[in-house]
C-alpha cells in the first residue's frame, strides 16, 4: 500500500495495511489484533508486560513489543490504534502524531470494522449488555450463522471474548461510557435499559438519555432498533428514526415481544411463554437465573426475529448458555455452603442479582459487596443499601478505586450507616484476609454466599476455595 493512501476512516479488509495497537495486550484490543490479522492485516503492538494475551497473540504470528517507546512506531506503519488509557504523552502516540500518521481510539477502530459486515449488532444498555451478548452469539451459533463476536466477558462456548467468523454477521458490546458507542456503525441496534450510572462523565439522566438518542440514530433506513418498551419515556428515544422499530417488555403486554406465564424452577431458571404482538409463539426455558434475563432473552427473540431463526435453535442456545464469567457464576462449595461470583456494581444490577438468588436454594443469603468507585459509591449510596437489603446479611469491602483518587470523603463505612440504619446485619472489613476468616467462621452448611462488584472481590470466593 502506497504510504499516505490510507484514509482515516477506511479499514478496508479487501486493503490490508499495517496497524499498530498500543496497549494490545488489553482484552479489547487483543480480540480486535486478532480479528485484524486473520484478515490479512500486518499487526504489531505494544505493552508493558507479558500475559497469557500476548503470548497467545505471539503464537500467531503477531509482533507484541514490551516498552512503549517512539522508535517502536515506524515507516512501515500506516494506522496507529491506542485505548483510552493511553495518555497523551505516550512516546508512541507522540511520535505517531509527529510523523503524521493516523491515530484512532479503539472505540472509532470497532466503528471501522462493523463497516465491514452487513449486518453489524450493537448491544447497548447501562445493564446486561454481556449476557445480552453472550446469549445473541449461542443462539447465532446454534444456527451455524457464523458469526464474528466481540463480548466483554469471557464467554466458554468461544473460549474467549472473541471469535473470527466468515459470514457478514458481527455481533459486539455497545458501551455508552465516554459516548463511545456513538463511533460504532450498526446496522442493527439494541437498547436494553437506560439509567444513571457513570455519573464522572455524564451530566445527568437526560444526558444519559441523549447519548442512548445518538445511538439509536446511527442506525440506517435499512437498519433495526430493538427497544425495551420498560424504557422510562421511550418514546423519546425512538422519536422520528427512520428504521424498523421493535419493541419488547416483561411488563407490557402491548410490546412487539413480551413474556407471559413466567415460572422459576427449583434452581431460580424462568420459563416463559412468548407472545408477539398478542399471539402466542412457543415456550421458552432460560439455564439462567432471574427476571431480568427473562427481559435480556426477549431483545434476543426480537433480534432472532430478524434472521427467521428458528424455535429449535433459539431453545438449544437457551439450554447451552449458562451464563458468562461473573454473571451469577458458580464458583464452588466450601464448609457446605455455595460460593457464587457476580459483576453487579450498579444499585439495579445488585437488586436483579439477589432477586433472582432469592429463587435459588438457600438457608441464609450472604453477599459479600466491593463498591465500585468512589463517584459511583456517592452518588448511589441510599439505593445501594436499599438493593443490598435483598440479602439477609452483608459484608462490605473497600471501595474499589479503579481509575479514581481518593477523596477522602467517602467510604464503605457510609454505606454500612445506610445499610444499618434500613435495620440490615452489615459487617465492614478492611482487607480480604479479615472477610475470608470471618466468613469460614461464621457461614453454615447450606448458605449462599454472593460475591459481588466490579473490582476485585472475585478474589475472595477463589481464596476461600483453596483453604
Amino acid at each position: 500500500m502506497q504510504k499516505g493512501a490510507y484514509k482515516m476512516n477506511e479499514i478496508d479488509f479487501q486493503k490490508p495495511c499495517h496497524i499498530h495497537f498500543i496497549g494490545i495486550g488489553g482484552i479489547s484490543m487483543s480480540g480486535f489484533a486478532e480479528l485484524l490479522h486473520s484478515f490479512g492485516f500486518t499487526i504489531t503492538g505494544s505493552d508493558w508486560h507479558e500475559s497469557k494475551i500476548t503470548k497467545h497473540l505471539e503464537s500467531l504470528g503477531i509482533q507484541v513489543i514490551y516498552g512503549q517507546k517512539a522508535e517502536n512506531i515506524t515507516k512501515a506503519v500506516d494506522l496507529v490504534v491506542y485505548t483510552a488509557a493511553v495518555h497523551p504523552d505516550n512516546p508512541e502516540l507522540v511520535r505517531a502524531k509527529e510523523m503524521g500518521l493516523p491515530v484512532i481510539e479503539r472505540a472509532k477502530m470497532v466503528g471501522q470494522v462493523m463497516k465491514n459486515y452487513k449486518s453489524a449488532i450493537a448491544i447497548s444498555g447501562t445493564h446486561g449488555k454481556t449476557t445480552t451478548t453472550s446469549m445473541a452469539s449461542h443462539i447465532f451459533l446454534e444456527a451455524q450463522m457464523d458469526p464474528t463476536i466481540s463480548v466483554g466477558g469471557i464467554l466458554p462456548i468461544i473460549g474467549g471474548n472473541i471469535r473470527v467468523g466468515r459470514s457478514e454477521n458481527f455481533i459486539t458490546e455497545a458501551c455508552e461510557y465516554t459516548n463511545s458507542f456513538l463511533q460504532f456503525a450498526p446496522s442493527i441496534g439494541i437498547i436494553l435499559n437506560i439509567e444513571e450510572d457513570h455519573m464522572d462523565f455524564f451530566k445527568d439522566i437526560q444526558d444519559i438519555r441523549n447519548s442512548f438518542r445518538a445511538f439509536a440514530k446511527l442506525l440506517p433506513e435499512t437498519g433495526a432498533l430493538i427497544i425495551n418498551k420498560d424504557i422510562d419515556q421511550y418514546e423519546e428515544i425512538i422519536k422520528g428514526l427512520s428504521c424498523k422499530i421493535i419493541t419488547y417488555s416483561v411488563n407490557q403486554k402491548d410490546a412487539d415481544f413480551c413474556a407471559a406465564n413466567v415460572v422459576f424452577d427449583e434452581n431460580g431458571h424462568p420459563g416463559f411463554d412468548l407472545m408477539v404482538r398478542g399471539e402466542k409463539k412457543g415456550h421458552y426455558q432460560l439455564n439462567v437465573v432471574g427476571i431480568h434475563n427473562v427481559s435480556n432473552s426477549l431483545s434476543c427473540l426480537a433480534l432472532a426475529s430478524l434472521f427467521d431463526i428458528s424455535s429449535d435453535a433459539i431453545q438449544r442456545a437457551f439450554d447451552a448458555y449458562r451464563g458468562t464469567d461473573r454473571r451469577f457464576q458458580l464458583k464452588g462449595e466450601k464448609n457446605g455452603f455455595t460460593i457464587i461470583d457476580d459483576y453487579a456494581h450498579h444499585p439495579t444490577e445488585i437488586a436483579a442479582t439477589l432477586e433472582a438468588a432469592g429463587k435459588y436454594p438457600h438457608k441464609t443469603l450472604w453477599t459479600v459487596f466491593q463498591p465500585h468507585t468512589y463517584t459511583r459509591t456517592r452518588a448511589f449510596l441510599k439505593d445501594f443499601a436499599k438493593a443490598l437489603t435483598l440479602s439477609d446479611k452483608v459484608i462490605l469491602a473497600d471501595i474499589y478505586a479503579a481509575r479514581e483518587d481518593d477523596p477522602g470523603d467517602i467510604s464503605s463505612q457510609n454505606l454500612a450507616d445506610e445499610i444499618q440504619k434500613l435495620g440490615k446485619e452489615v459487617y465492614y472489613f478492611h482487607s480480604f484476609e479479615e472477610i475470608e476468616k470471618f466468613i469460614l467462621e461464621n457461614l453454615v452448611n447450606g448458605d449462599l454466599l454472593i460475591t459481588m462488584g466490579a473490582g476485585n472481590v472475585v478474589d475472595i470466593g477463589e481464596k476461600l476455595l483453596t483453604l
